[in-house]
């Protein structure tokens, strides 16, 4: 049987997903078959796997720095908000239906015997198995059909390490706290604590760790400071949004919707150097950007109707008339057409909602879910902002309901070759005759560093500045130096020889 640890938190953005994702590189590092494991996400950033299924991106990020490809299982329950007081609820990568709160605390009980499947599979055919909880792991309303912290612990007989973030203030409060709110036989699993995101100096803390130590009866394992290390980050916790990434010459503006899902699309600008680029919140107004993108939504007339309220429609409109690179993505493609219909009331008591109009496109949603993994060949003719763009072939992954259609004013903007691994060939996606709005279906597509630098020395032409490469070459590579550097992070600050013997204890107990 595999060695196991589980990361649970007092609360969410603790770091959980981070610090796993850095155990699961140490422990690949040192020789070990390691994969990782979330047995309940709720999350709008999701993953298509190759076999069509859907997960949350923590876990994907953590797969690849164990060096493996991800699969569903790896987070078996997903759970994505509607908007409507439902979340959509995909167990193991397929979607079972929307549910309220009190639906699915129902329903959930009867998913114990397919997490016990999964881990024990697991946990056969790897060495380690490095888990990871959600939120606080101390909800004491919900302890009693807990699947996500201690109630997986028990299903996995796993050790806790429970993560507390001293940022935020009262760490030593809320690690307590946690530990007094937990039943004595989930005390038993807590064999350590970790202080996370740290600023200033250590050893003002050495006294209160040792009173911590002294009143909760393990071992604080580390202290970590805060760092910049460029990781994944889970869903709309992330303070990502409130800042304004570099100061470069090429400004993107990318629309916060209520319902935005799958913002890891732009992880990529944060490594461009000339890039600089900003998140526009509720209540803000668009600056003078080179690229506007809409991104994907759970809820795509919902959040146009945001946009509509807000004034930032007419803006988008108005930066489309000055000749501004206008960008949908998924849901943010379906809101550049000319019509949404919904005959079946997927997304909403409307049958039909006006678009922005800036693609001759009609989307129509349908009651099944498109996901699938994709490679493409970009349409003939580009120009413009896609000049020299023509042929070329990019990857990414579709997550959606609708089904869009164009009309005579609109045209292709890739050609489908393969999915799912299998050839095939067909259309999708769109660009307006003047190639400054496109809408594709393509999450990831900016991953592909050819296709986004392109577009980015086209503006820097328009500009009159010289092209620049990009000092990533490869985006998978750099991610797999960001699990390196978090690796060695993980192993200066924390007290790895601690963490290898309290999994080795649980094997023996």
């Amino acid at each position: 049987m595999g060695k196991k640890i589980m990361l649970q938190g007092t609360a969410s953005n603790v770091g959980k997903s981070i610090i796993t994702t850095g155990l699961c590189r140490i422990f690949k590092q040192d020789g070990y078959n390691v994969i990782p494991f979330k047995s309940q996400n709720m999350a709008l950033n999701s993953f298509i796997t190759k076999e069509g299924l859907e997960m949350g991106r923590a876990q994907v990020s953590q797969a690849e720095a164990c060096g493996i490809d991800p699969i569903a299982d790896m987070n078996p329950i997903l759970l994505k908000p509607n908007g409507n007081n439902k979340s959509q609820v995909i167990v193991r990568g397929k979607v079972v239906g929307d549910m309220s709160s009190k639906e699915y605390h129902e329903y959930k009980l009867q998913l114990t015997e397919v997490l016990g499947d999964i881990f024990e599979e697991f946990e056969e055919k790897y060495d380690v198995v490095v888990m990871e909880g959600a939120g606080s792991c101390a909800e004491i309303n919900l302890m009693e059909r807990d699947i996500s912290n201690m109630g997986m612990a028990e299903i996995a007989d796993a050790p806790v390490i429970i993560i507390g973030d001293i940022d935020r203030g009262g760490v030593f409060a809320s690690l307590a706290g946690t530990m007094l709110l937990l039943p004595d036989e989930y005390k038993k699993r807590v064999k350590g604590v970790i202080i996370n995101k740290f600023r200033g100096r250590k050893e003002l803390l050495d006294s209160g760790i040792k009173m911590l130590e002294d009143i909760i009866k393990v071992p604080v394992l580390g202290v970590l400071p805060y760092t910049d290390i460029k990781i994944e980050e889970e869903d709309s916790v992330t303070t990502r949004f409130k800042q304004k990434v570099n100061k470069g010459n090429i400004h993107i503006e990318v629309v916060r919707t209520p319902h935005m899902s799958n913002f890891t699309d732009f992880n990529i600008f944060e490594t461009q150097e000339d890039v600089s680029l900003r998140y526009v919140d509720f209540g803000e107004s668009f600056g003078d950007p080179d690229i506007v993108i809409i991104p994907g939504t759970k809820s795509t007339i919902d959040d146009l109707m945001f946009l509509r309220k807000n004034g930032l429609e007419n803006q988008i409109k108005e930066l489309h008339r000055r000749g501004k690179l206008i960008i949908g993505i998924c849901g943010g493609y379906q809101m550049l057409g000319k019509v949404l219909k919904d005959p079946y009331h997927v997304e909403n008591d409307l049958e039909e909602v006006e678009g922005i109009g800036l693609l001759d496109v009609e989307t129509t949603f349908e009651m099944e879910k498109t996901t699938t993994q994709v490679k493409a060949i970009l349409d003939e003719n580009f120009h413009g902002y896609l000049e020299n763009l023509s042929g070329k072939e990019v990857s990414g992954y579709e997550i959606h309901m609708g089904i869009t259609k164009r009309n005579e004013n609109s045209n292709n903007f890739v050609t489908v070759k393969q999915k799912l691994e299998q050839k095939v060939n067909y259309q999708v996606g769109s660009v307006n005759k003047e190639c400054n709005v496109f809408g594709t279906y393509l999450h990831g597509i900016f991953d592909d560093i050819d296709f986004t630098r392109t577009i980015l020395n086209n503006i820097r032409k328009m500009k009159n500045l010289e092209p620049i490469e990009s000092n990533v070459k490869s985006f998978k590579e750099f991610k797999n130096q960001q699990y390196d550097k978090l690796a060695d992070y993980l192993r200066e600050h924390l007290d790895m020889e601690k963490i290898y013997e309290i999994m080795e204890n649980s094997l023996r107990s």
